[in-house]
């Protein structure tokens, strides 16, 4: 009898502790996914994203000569698409003193990182970006583990979420104008716009910058505002930026939508955001950015605020060093950087204030790139309903930043987007979406984030 007991004794206790186990993990999984604050910045991810581990962008060597040869054809055919543009923007404007009602005012203080990079065969002769690579395992013990190849359009794209436009081209006007629309909903007023030199681009894509007017002109229509994202392209350095500014605003900077930020002495200067900006040291930065560098932009027709790219916490004192204005911390994954770990967000705003630099957070509905990275899937953070970026709002406005950054408007490749996503189901994959809410729901919290910002920026100035 006593063996009896003993032995339903034992087989109670062991259910109990098996539930209890189980609870526990849930627990945790999910704690991981709303709030990973404190994820080290060693991370292996970081061989995916921070170029001093493994170079994000390259000038295109291997594919100059052809690019070359069709530099001409592709000129024609933006300049094509910019008169088609311009065409369809003189019909409709009729209609924008009823659009300027419906839509959310701009706040000028919210800044959304936007990217030209797409191409399908309608506009582009080819699909771009959508059919990127799945990109291996740096370990090749590990890659070996995982598919190898490319996506393949539409139905298969280089995303886990899928756009209600589809397989955009950036060429497109209608889709440009209804990103500017989508934008402007959401009442951001800034468009921080991926950037390379004439002639280059990123490893994946092809040069853009003659798609910039268009952008510009759409943008104006929205009244919405247009700075540059300066990303890392090769030989980068004092010299290269000097020219690469100056051309920007000889060619740009007297379109309307091209942005200005006023500061605290009154000054309106353009602004650059510089992605990558640690992989170049102080020395070469300072040549440019202080007034008495060898290559000094300051005190010329071409002076700006020139905001750097903070990933680990020592290059605020090389940002510092370096001459510019301020930073900011772009990846939407927190706690994947100290920049982007929003625990770290407080003391960053404070060394600012102190050095007379803009602090400018950086907030994402979520990361997961597991569709070009597939070995990641370690650094999602889900978006938990929307859960995930307002905690990031609520972390920014606790520094009470000049600027917010949103990363992204539609970097799809690394699941940020805030664009409008709708559910999809192929042979292949299930796409990830926005349900419960409708497609544009991260649209609806930046604006309701906004609105937000503005009360509580009236409070800070009282």
């Amino acid at each position: 009898l006593n063996y009896d007991i003993m032995a339903r004794f034992r087989r109670r206790t062991c259910i109990i502790l098996l539930l209890f186990i189980l609870f526990i993990c849930s627990i945790m999984m999910a704690l991981k996914t709303l709030r990973p604050d404190r994820a080290g910045f060693g991370d292996p991810f970081g061989l995916g994203l921070l170029p001093e581990l493994q170079q994000r962008t390259v000038l295109l060597d291997s594919k100059q000569n052809s690019l070359n040869r069709a530099q001409g054809d592709t000129v024609t055919r933006v300049s094509n698409l910019h008169s088609i543009a311009v065409n369809t923007m003189k019909a409709s404007m009729s209609p924008v003193k009823k659009l300027e009602e419906e839509l959310s005012f701009p706040n000028y203080n919210f800044h959304i990182f936007y990217y030209t990079w797409y191409g399908n065969p309608q506009f582009d002769g080819k699909y771009i970006h959508w059919n990127h690579p799945l990109l291996p395992h740096w370990d090749p013990k590990i890659a070996n583990n995982y598919p190898k190849g490319r996506h393949n359009p539409p139905e298969d794209i280089g995303a886990n979420f899928y756009p209600e436009l589809g397989s955009y081209s950036s060429k497109d006007p209608t889709v440009i104008e209804a990103h500017m629309k989508q934008m402007r909903s959401a009442s951001t007023g800034v468009i921080v716009l991926s950037w390379y030199p004439p002639g280059m681009a990123d490893e994946n894509g092809e040069p853009t910058d003659n798609l910039v007017p268009v952008v510009l002109d759409y943008a104006h229509k929205y009244n919405l505002k247009v700075t540059f994202h300066i990303e890392p392209y090769k030989d980068r350095d004092d010299r290269s930026m000097y020219h690469n500014v100056k051309y920007i605003i000889d060619r740009y900077g007297s379109h309307p939508a091209f942005y200005r930020h006023k500061t605290s002495t009154g000054r309106l200067l353009p602004m650059f955001y510089v992605y990558d900006s640690y992989v170049t040291i102080p020395e070469i930065w300072a040549n440019l950015l202080t007034v008495s560098g060898s290559q000094s932009i300051r005190n010329t027709p071409y002076d700006a605020l020139f905001i750097a790219l903070l990933v680990e916490e020592r290059h605020k004192h090389d940002i510092h060093r370096s001459g510019f204005d301020g930073m900011y911390t772009y990846f939407a994954t927190n706690g994947f950087s100290y920049g982007s770990s929003h625990h770290n967000w407080a003391s960053l705003k404070a060394f600012c204030d102190s050095n007379n630099l803009m602090f400018i957070p950086s907030v994402g509905p979520g990361y997961i790139d597991t569709s070009i990275r597939p070995w990641n899937n370690h650094n999602t953070r889900n978006r938990v309903n929307g859960k995930y970026y307002e905690t990031a709002f609520s972390a920014a406005l606790l520094v009470r930043p000049e600027i917010i950054s949103i990363t992204s408007f539609n970097e799809w490749h690394e699941g940020t987007q805030i664009e409008k996503a709708v559910p999809k189901r192929t042979g292949q994959v299930v796409y990830l979406d926005y349900k419960p809410h409708k497609p544009n729901v991260y649209l609806e919290l930046t604006q309701k984030w906004s609105e937000k910002y503005r009360k509580e920026q009236e409070q800070w100035l009282m």
